[in-house]
Order: C-alpha cells, then sequence, then structure tokens
C-alpha cells in the first residue's frame, strides 16, 4: 500500500505543535478555517473545505505531546480508511545532529537550540493514483503552513494555500 512519510523540524516547543494539532483555534491557522475538533480519544473531528465538501477523521490515539492518529471516515473515496499520524520528537540541535543527519538541511536552518521534529504518516492508500500524488504534495505545503504557524503565528490554511501557492 502506498504511503505518504514527511519529517518537518519545527523551532516551537513540542506542546506549542501539539496544541496546533489538537485545537480548533491551531488547526485553524494552519490547514483549514472550518474545523470542529475535541481532542478526546475515540471523539470525531470534522475539518470542511468549501461549503459542501468535509473529511471527518475519528481519533484513534492521543497522547499529549508526543503522539495523535486520525483513522479518516468520510470524505473522499480514496481518504476513506486511511491513517493520519502525527508523532513530536522535542529535540535540541546537539540531538538532532547526533540521532537525525538524515535532515542534516533542515537542522542548518534550525534558529534556536529546542525544538520539535514532526514525523507525519498518512498510511493506507489502496494504490498510486493522481489523489494520492496530489495529497503528498500538498501535505507537504500544509505542514510548512504549521511550521510557519508554530515559528510565526501566521499559517497559510486552506483555501490560501491553494490561491497563492
Amino acid at each position: 500500500m502506498p504511503n505518504i512519510h514527511q519529517a518537518v523540524l519545527i523551532c516551537a516547543a513540542h506542546d506549542k505543535v501539539f496544541d496546533a494539532l489538537a485545537s480548533e483555534k491551531g488547526i485553524s491557522g494552519w490547514w483549514t478555517p472550518k474545523a470542529t475538533i475535541n481532542a478526546q480519544l475515540n471523539s470525531f473531528a470534522r475539518f470542511h473545505f468549501g461549503p459542501t465538501y468535509y473529511k471527518e477523521m475519528k481519533i484513534t490515539e492521543l497522547t499529549p505531546f508526543e503522539l495523535i492518529k486520525w483513522h479518516c471516515t468520510e470524505g473522499t473515496d480514496e481518504w476513506i480508511g486511511t491513517n493520519i499520524t502525527f508523532k513530536l520528537i522535542p529535540v535540541t540541535k546537539e540531538n538532532l545532529i547526533n540521532n537525525y543527519p538524515e535532515i542534516q538541511g533542515q537542522i542548518e536552518q534550525q534558529t534556536n537550540d529546542a525544538a520539535t521534529l514532526l514525523i507525519f504518516n498518512h498510511d493506507n492508500w489502496k494504490s498510486y493514483t493522481l489523489m494520492f500524488a496530489e495529497c503528498s504534495y500538498t501535505w507537504g505545503q500544509f505542514l510548512k503552513s504549521l511550521k510557519l504557524f508554530c515559528e510565526t503565528g501566521k499559517g497559510k490554511p486552506w483555501p490560501e494555500r491553494h490561491l497563492n501557492g
């Protein structure tokens, strides 16, 4: 099965990144301004993209400041049954250099000592399709928006992300 995997270094504390992923205010700041989420295990979160289209996720794992896992229950057919995981690893620059040398380019751009390494997975796609490719690209853009939101307080959520590139 195809899977989307990303690693993003965010120059912000892991509790701040977790809040951006687990609260309506946070999600609205980097992904979509029309979000309904209550960060409770087995609850459902809904993310609107336009007047009639939305994605609904069941929160299947929730470990504060460490892990969030969603299971898609509603959306386009290709999304239904997929799993999205956000794993947060608090790191220092020294820890990154010693333990994660494969992200050297991101480490070099780190502006402060403490940061959060976000490991993102969107797994269990049925096949490699044009939608899979588009979502892989778009997740990269939205994770950049998450990084901006956590570091500067201003992300580029939908539809701004799609309108302004």
